[in-house]
C-alpha cells in the first residue's frame, strides 16, 4: 500500500472539503486572519486581549491591533475593561457575530448532511462513518 499516496489523497480531499463548505456560507467579506480572530474568541470563553491574540496567530501586536478595529467596526467584536487589570481590554465576540458564526456552521452542516444523503447509499454511509473513527484514531494520536 502507497502509504504516501493516500496521505496525499487525504489532504487534498480536505482542502476540497474546506473550500466547498466554505463556499456555502461564509462569514461575510472578512480575512483568514480576522476570522482566526472570530474563532479564538469564540473558543475562549473568559475573552483575550490583543497581545494574546497576536501571540496565538504569531503576529505582531501592532498587527493584530488593525485586524480587532476592523472586526470592532464591523460589529463582530466587542472590547470591555479587564476586570482584574483595569489598563487591559478584553475582547469578546458581540451577540450578532456568535449568531452568524453558528448559522453559518449550521448552513455548511446541512449542506453536508444532504450532499452525503444524495452521494451515498446506507451501507456507504456506514463505511463513512466506520472511516471517519479511523480518521480521529490517525488525528488524535500523539507522535
Amino acid at each position: 500500500m502507497d502509504l504516501a499516496g493516500l496521505a496525499m489523497e487525504l489532504q487534498l480531499l480536505n482542502g476540497k472539503l474546506r473550500r466547498r463548505l466554505r463556499a456555502q456560507a461564509t462569514i461575510g467579506d472578512l480575512t483568514p486572519s480576522q476570522i482566526a480572530v472570530l474563532v479564538y474568541l469564540e473558543r475562549s470563553q473568559g475573552g483575550a486581549t490583543v497581545t494574546e491574540l497576536a501571540q496565538a496567530e504569531g503576529v505582531r501586536t501592532q498587527s493584530m491591533g488593525a485586524t480587532v478595529a476592523a472586526l470592532q467596526a464591523a460589529g463582530l467584536v466587542v472590547g470591555e475593561p479587564d476586570p482584574n487589570d483595569g489598563r487591559k481590554t478584553l475582547l469578546f465576540l458581540t451577540p450578532a457575530c456568535r449568531e452568524r458564526l453558528a448559522r453559518g456552521r449550521s448552513v455548511r452542516r446541512d449542506w453536508l448532511v444532504h450532499a452525503m444523503e444524495a452521494q451515498l447509499s446506507g451501507e456507504e454511509l456506514q463505511h463513512l462513518a466506520a472511516a471517519v473513527e479511523l480518521l480521529k484514531r490517525v488525528v488524535d494520536h500523539d507522535s
